[in-house]
């Protein structure tokens, strides 16, 4: 432990640093979340839209309500970051 504060207090520029990263870390996950869980949604909407065109419209509604609340994600992250 007191190998650590000796650290600290001889790099006290990289903790800070560290410390402001570690903030945002949280942002580039729910971005990741983000990313991911759209990529499934159109992916899947492009499958069930191939499977029975006929329900595009159905589809394409579910899935963009499904999408917005992915990037809902993203927002809350960003916010309360």
């Amino acid at each position: 432990m007191d190998s650590l504060i000796q650290i600290a207090a001889a790099f006290p520029e990289l903790f800070n640093l560290l410390a402001e990263l570690e903030g945002k870390i949280h942002v580039g996950l729910a971005g990741l979340g983000a990313g991911l869980g759209i990529g499934l949604v159109g992916a899947k909407a492009a499958e069930a839209t191939g499977r029975n065109p006929g329900a595009f419209k159905n589809i394409m509604a579910i899935s963009i309500i499904f999408a917005a609340l992915a990037e809902g994600l993203i927002f809350i992250a960003i916010f309360l970051g």
